[in-house]
């Protein structure tokens, strides 16, 4: 494990000097990634010293991959220098923003932000979450007014957006902060109200449960209902393709929910529930609705 530099931070003034990721997988590690690229100090807490060193890995993965692009904007020893993975929460006692990227389970995610709560009582906290609501997770915290939703998108190094998702006690002035940082990140923020799917995640699992029920039905292949929207929509990656990389464990989960807040049009398709019962979650298992 590696320890974050003494010298003083070089962030810029909009962003915080000191962040947390609590959770090092994908996601947090391309949300600490993007945070060191521009400057902060990143502390990456995970449940054990193992999954801590597996956090390490994908991070210096992620990080060295980029300078070899010339995308880092300063030499990776310096970045890799600011960079600590820890299981110990403790140590996000000075982070003045800590982001949370567990999976997406409502009741783990209150317990760790009661955890970083107490660890951190100075900082604002964040939530990486996809579709849950702010307002409830925000519910057992002592200061939900320093709670807002960051949403950041797979993969995060090279994704232009931030979704800033707005708590019904968020402090206005933090939803200004939120998206300072998120320009000072080098995305684009787009604020939404704190609805079931937001806005990003409302339409995307929408478009893609479409995709597999006209996969279902037999109208195309795979292939090409995602050619579709590539070439004649110009989306970057089509919607069976997308969730392969988002994982199929992960759209089945968003999918429910939302269908239990908005009613049966998100009724997940039985595709879907099938290729997760077998094991078929995408790109991270090798087999989706795609080989990998």
């Amino acid at each position: 494990m590696t320890s974050p530099s003494t010298s003083p931070a070089t962030s810029p003034a909009t962003l915080p000097h000191v962040v947390g990721v609590f959770g090092g997988g994908r996601m947090g590690s391309g949300i600490a990634h993007a945070f060191l690229a521009a400057g902060s100090r990143v502390v990456v807490v995970e449940s054990d010293s193992r999954a801590a060193a597996q956090a390490l890995e994908r991070v210096t993965g992620s990080l060295a991959k980029a300078a070899e692009k010339g995308r880092l904007g300063g030499p990776l020893q310096d970045v890799l220098s600011r960079l600590r993975t820890t299981a110990d929460p403790a140590e996000l006692a000075p982070c003045e923003l800590v982001v949370e990227a567990v999976p997406e389970d409502a009741a783990l995610k209150a317990q760790v932000f009661a955890l970083v709560e107490r660890q951190a009582p100075g900082a604002v906290l964040a939530t990486n979450t996809s579709s849950l609501s702010i307002g409830g997770l925000a519910a057992g915290l002592a200061a939900p007014e320093r709670f807002i939703g960051l949403h950041f998108f797979n993969p995060v190094p090279v994704s232009d957006l931030i979704e800033v998702v707005v708590g019904p006690r968020t402090a206005p002035e933090l939803v200004e902060r939120a998206q300072e940082w998120t320009r000072a990140l080098g995305r684009t923020p787009v604020t939404v109200a704190d609805t079931p799917g937001f806005a990003s995640s409302r339409l995307g699992v929408c478009l893609a449960l479409e995709a597999m029920r006209m996969l279902e039905e037999g109208v195309a292949s795979a292939a090409d209902i995602d050619t579709a929207m590539t070439l004649g929509y110009r989306h970057p990656m089509g919607p069976l393709r997308t969730t392969d990389v988002v994982g199929l464990d992960v759209r089945l989960a968003i999918a429910e929910h939302l269908a239990r807040e908005l009613g049966p049009r998100f009724e997940p398709p039985r595709i879907l529930r099938d290729l997760v019962a077998a094991g078929h979650l995408g790109r991270k298992t090798g087999q989706g609705f795609y080989a990998w």
